[in-house]
């Protein structure tokens, strides 16, 4: 899929992954460095520091209980264990992505819906995801449908005009719905390819944004009956456990199919994509890699697990 894009994808994630590599990553990788037995020591340690990553608790304890089984086993010393854990780590990550659609015929209208929560690098993502699309010679056209959040509209804008995609907004705190009735109708005319709408962030435990977000929903589906093709989730890598917070709440009430996991390279505990991955089901589809917008990649799980031990 989207092959134009592999060859910079790894280096782009390991560089992303830098601050987490030479921290928990990096510690997990020494406990083994020497030639010592596989013991109680070893599997203590290596739970503590997975738990540090903010690989979370339940997950943590699954994934180690399920390297003490193949260690006795199999036999394993400490270096054929770090590879039991790499490959674990990488199974852990996927997840069927059967919900995952990508565009696929020209003259059809590929609608994303993009939800979060305000602050995890929302609108820098749609920008980055519309150069994305448009690298790959697809016309894009965004809708401001946050109209709660003053400026939003002027953010996204500004985003626009530096990707060059036309955006469709109202005035602050018009109704969502029309915005995206619009931005649908003017998709249309335009002959766009991909639409991507921005949504409202406000705290994730309001009951009213849910309510708009399942409103906006059925506003596209009225047009378009089988979208939105993707819902993707924002969520900020550097705010650790609370980020699966978010995303059980936004999964609850628009039905997620991917994961962008911004600021990646801002936390030293990328353990949460496992967290995410594992307690919830839905893939990680891409990941903010740096603040230009060229740094973006899809998500890549043998490369993801490499880079944490490279």
């Amino acid at each position: 899929m989207f092959n134009r894009f592999r060859k910079s994808e790894p280096k782009k994630i390991e560089q992303s992954l830098t601050r987490t590599r030479e921290s928990v990553f990096g510690r997990i990788a020494r406990l083994f460095g020497g030639r010592g037995e596989v013991g109680e020591a070893l599997w203590e340690s290596l739970e503590e520091l997975l738990i540090q990553a903010d690989v979370g608790v339940p997950t943590t304890i699954a994934l180690v209980e399920r390297l003490r089984q193949r260690a006795a086993k199999e036999r394993l010393g400490q270096a054929a264990v770090q590879q039991a854990l790499q490959e674990e780590l990488q199974r852990m990550l996927q997840v069927p992505s059967s919900k995952f659609q990508v565009p696929s015929s020209a003259g059809k209208l590929f609608v994303i819906l993009v939800v979060g929560v305000n602050g995890t690098g929302k609108t820098t993502s749609i920008a980055k995801l519309a150069r994305y699309h448009q690298q790959q010679g697809r016309k894009v056209l965004l809708a401001a449908a946050d109209t709660f959040r003053a400026a939003a509209e002027e953010q996204l804008t500004v985003w626009g005009q530096r990707v060059g995609a036309d955006v469709i907004a109202h005035q602050p705190g018009a109704d969502p719905g029309a915005v995206v009735f619009d931005a649908l109708q003017a998709a249309f005319a335009r002959q766009t390819d991909v639409l991507i709408i921005d949504t409202a962030g406000r705290l994730h435990t309001k009951y009213n944004l849910m309510e708009e977000l399942k409103k906006i929903r059925r506003v596209v589906q009225k047009q378009v009956p089988e979208a939105p093709h993707q819902v993707l989730l924002v969520i900020d890598a550097t705010t650790g456990q609370n980020a699966l917070v978010q995303a059980r709440q936004f999964t609850q009430a628009v039905e997620v199919t991917g994961i962008v996991l911004a600021k990646l390279d801002g936390t030293a505990k990328g353990g949460i994509a496992f967290a995410i991955v594992q307690e919830l089901g839905i893939p990680i589809q891409f990941v903010g890699t740096g603040e230009k917008l060229d740094d973006w990649a899809e998500f890549d799980t043998g490369e993801f697990v490499h880079a944490l031990f490279a």
